[in-house]
C-alpha cells in the first residue's frame, strides 16, 4: 500500500483522505419533511407522527400529553425525543400536566436506555428556537442522547460521519420493550 495520495481525477486536489459517501443525508440537509411554516397544518412531523403506528412513527411510548420517539437523524443509537402532542414552540407554553409528563417521560427514557443499552451517561436538552439549533423550532421536543465511554471516535470527529450499529426499527422495538411500565 502506497503512502501517495490517491488520484482524484476531476475531483480537486489529491489528498490522503478516503471519502465516505452518505447520499441518504441529503434529504436531511435539503430539509425533506421539514414543515413549510410554523403551524401544525404546515407539515409538522411531530403532529403527523402520532397518527402513525408505533412502528412506522418510531414511537417508543405514548402518554396522555406527550410521546417518546426515536430521532430519525440520531447522534447516537437510541437517540430519543420526548414531544408533546400539542403543537407549541416553547417550554413556557406547556401547561402543568404537559410539563410533568414531559419530565416523567424523560426519566423513563433514561431508565429504558440504561436497561436496553447500558448507557453510561446522557445528553438531555432542548434547542428552543432556530437560532439555538432547533431543526423543527415550531414544535417543542426534548432530546435524550445516550452516551458511552469512547463513543466519540475519529468517524464523527474527523470523518463527519456517524456509525450506528442498529437499525432504527430494531432500536425502537428494544426500547419499547424496556420502557418502564411496558409489558
Amino acid at each position: 500500500m502506497s503512502n501517495e495520495p490517491e488520484a482524484q481525477h476531476g475531483a480537486g486536489t489529491p489528498d490522503a483522505f478516503q471519502r465516505l459517501w452518505t447520499p441518504h443525508r441529503m434529504a436531511y440537509i435539503k430539509g425533506a419533511s421539514k414543515p413549510t411554516g410554523s403551524g401544525p397544518e404546515d407539515g409538522c412531523p411531530f403532529c403527523e407522527i402520532p397518527r402513525m403506528s408505533d412502528e412506522d412513527g418510531l414511537i417508543v411510548a405514548r402518554g396522555e400529553t406527550v410521546f417518546a420517539l426515536l430521532n430519525l437523524y440520531p447522534y447516537n443509537s437510541g437517540h430519543l425525543m420526548v414531544c408533546p402532542y400539542r403543537h407549541v414552540p416553547d417550554y413556557t407554553d406547556l401547561d402543568e400536566t404537559e410539563t410533568f409528563e414531559l419530565a416523567d417521560f424523560t426519566r423513563r427514557a433514561l431508565v429504558a436506555l440504561r436497561k436496553a443499552s447500558g448507557a453510561q451517561g446522557f445528553n438531555v436538552g432542548m434547542n428552543l428556537g432556530g437560532v439555538a439549533g432547533a431543526g423543527i423550532a415550531a414544535h417543542l421536543h426534548q432530546h435524550v442522547v445516550p452516551r458511552w465511554g469512547g463513543d466519540t471516535n475519529f468517524m464523527p470527529v474527523v470523518g463527519q460521519t456517524r456509525v450506528l450499529p442498529q437499525l432504527l426499527r430494531d432500536t425502537r422495538k428494544l426500547l419499547a420493550g424496556s420502557w418502564p411500565g411496558s409489558s
